[in-house]
């Protein structure tokens, strides 16, 4: 038997049960049918990012950022390609600090933009500033 993997769907949240070797194969929401990949960054608010940290067994990769800062509005576009090449292994989270100071709070982000990777809710690393894609991506994989 196969190993299965809890993957939160980006849009509706519901929990699904992947075998870990469908994952590349494009897997469709349970609830909502709709793609649990989508090669973009997922953007989460306090209680949706609790869910998310909670529930799955893919690690996290959280870009906590503001529209406000340069950095942030500057990495952007790596983070976006970044989440083209590490789903489905890792899910790409953003979070604006604005629009969560408490989250932010908890979490200890004292500069933006700030990369924290989490694996089974844990905190596994953490590093502010701005990279490009390529250094997010080996940063990832060196930790996983």
């Amino acid at each position: 038997m196969s190993e299965s993997v809890h993957v939160v769907c980006p849009h509706c949240d519901a929990v699904n049960r992947v075998p870990a070797e469908r994952l590349h194969a494009a897997p469709n929401c349970g609830k909502c049918h709709h793609p649990l990949f989508t090669g973009h960054p997922v953007a989460l608010d306090d209680r949706r990012f609790a869910h998310h940290l909670g529930r799955s067994d893919l690690p996290l990769l959280v870009d906590f950022w503001a529209p406000w800062c340069g950095p942030c509005r500057m990495m952007a576009p790596a983070f976006e390609v970044a989440a083209m090449r590490l789903e489905p292994w890792v899910r790409l989270v953003k979070i604006n600090t604005e629009d969560n100071p408490l989250l932010a709070a908890q979490w200890g982000i004292r500069s933006i933009p700030t990369l924290i990777l989490f694996r089974g809710g844990e905190v596994l690393a953490r590093q502010s500033g701005a990279m490009d894609a390529a250094r997010i991506e080996n940063w990832v994989r060196q930790l996983l």
